[in-house]
């Protein structure tokens, strides 16, 4: 009876150990990986479609490794296949102040009405409400002058250029790529004006390319036309968010920036149409899967939706509307990797990090790419 009491106390105490080192999903660190820094990638492969692809399978628990060209391959006749168009606007923006000649280098945010800029700009020295920057472009043959307006929170002005120009003119004449931090780049390059853009944006709006689809070629779009999987578009304007990291150890503390999206009807019939038949909708990119299932639970699923978003998705999440993942490998401790440890399951997810470290694949905005299926 003493032995039995003793293995009942032991049994007991394992199952607690075992409960305690169940991961906490509200703690910040719970979604950490190590990654060697030589493993971010600086610059886009040679072409599009060569990028990698780590295919993992959430009924089988396996992985297998591709080629981003074979991607036609995983899918089948009836998938829907997911696009976000948004298109990256020349938002970076360099100059000087005006008064003084000191540097000041800002990322146009939106227009939040005709003619008044939202940015978020630094120099030295304190900046004054009517002082004047004036940006020139990154060649230095154009300029113009910004009004500085209002100061608000966060280092966000509201500016208002001097110029009778659209935004999107003015944009396009003094701005430049906005290409993430962590590729220590000092200026965008020709090439980054063509790759960090996806073949099919259509509509200007985002500060971030939606960088799961940077793999796409008209090639690849093509084969998979022709197997007989449909194709709708969605928009959603990648905002500053994507920049800023989680700053609260607490997950559940972390308040998402609002970003614009849209599902037009086209679309949502689409969708709608596609699982009607057993089809697969498949997002691609973590934009995608947040406008799909913010319209989930606004309107419904398949039903169109515009408004703005601040969904966050982060495990225990419920998903209505995506049924495959592409996506490409996400910074440590960020909202995007708990997305897709939502999606993939936890454990599932970081094993596919572990075994992309060692791999040795690409990782971030130029790096390969992982299907979910």
């Amino acid at each position: 009876a003493l032995l039995g009491y003793d293995v009942m106390l032991a049994l007991r105490q394992h199952f607690l150990t075992t409960r305690t080192r169940m991961p906490d999903f509200d703690r910040l660190e719970t979604f950490n990986y190590q990654l060697p820094p030589e493993l971010i990638a600086r610059q886009p492969a040679d072409h599009r479609d060569d990028s990698r692809l780590l295919v993992v399978d959430r009924r089988r628990g396996t992985f297998m490794h591709r080629k981003f060209r074979d991607l036609p391959e995983l899918l089948s006749a009836g998938d829907c296949l997911v696009l976000n168009n948004s298109r990256v606007i020349p938002a970076k923006l360099q100059g000087i102040r005006t008064a003084t000649g000191g540097r000041w280098e800002g990322l146009f945010l939106a227009e939040e009405s005709p003619g008044t800029w939202r940015v978020i700009g630094q120099t030295r020295g304190t900046l004054q409400p009517g002082e004047l920057i004036t940006l020139r472009s990154p060649d230095a043959a154009h300029s113009v002058e910004l009004e500085l307006i209002e100061k608000r929170e966060a280092g966000e002005w509201l500016m208002r250029p001097r110029s009778e120009a659209s935004t999107l003119e003015l944009l396009e004449a003094v701005g430049d790529v906005p290409l993430p931090h962590y590729m220590h780049r000092d200026a965008a390059d020709v090439v980054d004006r063509e790759r960090y853009q996806t073949t099919y944006a259509v509509h200007p709006g985002s500060v971030a390319a939606p960088t799961a689809g940077l793999h796409f070629t008209p090639e690849v779009l093509m084969r998979i036309a022709q197997l007989g999987v449909s194709r709708a578009e969605l928009t959603l304007h990648v905002g500053l968010g994507t920049f800023r990291p989680v700053s609260s150890e607490v997950v559940s503390e972390h308040r998402m920036h609002a970003e614009w999206g849209q599902i037009p009807e086209e679309t949502a019939s689409t969708v709608r149409q596609c699982h009607e038949r057993g089809g697969r909708v498949i997002a691609v990119g973590t934009t995608s899967v947040r406008t799909l299932e913010t319209g989930a639970l606004q309107v419904g699923f398949g039903q169109p939706w515009v408004g703005t978003t601040d969904i966050f998705i982060r495990p225990g999440f419920t998903f209505q509307a995506v049924d495959v993942l592409l996506t490409n490998f996400h910074l440590p401790k960020s909202t995007l990797i708990m997305l897709v440890a939502a999606f993939a399951g936890y454990d599932l997810t970081m094993e596919a990090y572990r075994i992309a470290v060692a791999e040795r694949y690409r990782f971030f905005s130029y790096g390969d790419a992982m299907l979910i299926l």
